[in-house]
């Protein structure tokens, strides 16, 4: 039990740059509270002690402001940060290594007895402020889930989930478009983040100009090509019977199609 709980406050401080000492942590941080009472609770709850189970859940709430249903499973060196209104339901389960910040709910989508209700969190997991995480699905492992994110279905290991409705960011998808961005001498990502509409923009525009660089370069190849066999050709047959020598702007016509 001992040994247990130094490995949380261990946890803790290790990735709460705020938490200064050990006494402070054990006194100060809710989230750790919630856990070691959640450990209670679940121990009665396995007992079969079901009432007393949700009696010692009920006293965390109050106390701490997060609601952890006795039948959650909860790994080792999970860290709730703040932890206020956070919720997590009975047929959750939340993998080693995990961090959940304020205002997260694990919750689910049926209410089927029995089911599996609620998602499960892979190893080293990351779920933002205020994110609804909602389903019997499963969060792979290192992934990350955007701060008011709603995900209703899985999502991959490593990759990112953003927005409402969550879209799924893969993590190469990802570092290949920053990597055109840093050669482009812009980040978006250095700038801000998440939701942004100016940022997501930014992005999108980054990855469609990275997206084109392969065809850009097929283009050339082919000019190339055709440049060595122009000089062995007569200038005549190098023009095609169809080919537009001249600009020809249909103004009429553009103004129909974006009609």
């Amino acid at each position: 039990m001992f040994a247990r709980l130094r490995e949380d406050i261990a946890c803790i401080r290790e990735r709460d740059p705020a938490a200064r000492t050990a006494w402070e942590v054990l006194t100060c941080y809710p989230g750790l509270h919630a856990l070691v009472l959640h450990r209670l609770a679940h121990a009665c709850w396995r007992a079969g002690l079901c009432w007393l189970g949700r009696f010692v859940s009920h006293g965390a709430r109050w106390a701490t402001g997060i609601e952890i249903h006795p039948a959650a499973s909860i790994g080792r060196r999970v860290f709730i940060d703040h932890g206020m209104g956070v919720v997590i339901g009975e047929t959750a389960e939340i993998g080693d290594d995990c961090t959940i910040y304020q205002g997260v709910t694990l919750g689910g989508t049926s209410l089927a007895k029995g089911a599996k209700r609620h998602p499960t969190l892979g190893r080293g997991v990351i779920v933002g402020a205020n994110a609804q995480v909602l389903g019997g699905f499963t969060v792979g492992e290192g992934a990350r889930i955007g701060s008011g994110a709603v995900v209703v279905r899985a999502v991959p290991p490593g990759a990112t989930a953003v927005g409402n409705p969550s879209r799924i960011i893969e993590a190469e998808a990802d570092a290949a478009r920053e990597a055109a961005a840093a050669r482009m001498g812009f980040s978006a990502y250095a700038v801000t983040q998440g939701d942004d509409p100016v940022a997501l923009a930014m992005k999108g525009l980054i990855g469609n100009a990275a997206s084109h660089e392969h065809q850009i370069a097929l283009l050339w190849q082919a000019i190339e090509k055709l440049s060595q066999r122009a000089r062995e050709l007569p200038a005549e047959a190098c023009v095609p019977q169809d080919a537009h020598t001249q600009e020809r702007f249909d103004a009429e016509r553009l103004t129909r199609l974006v009609k």
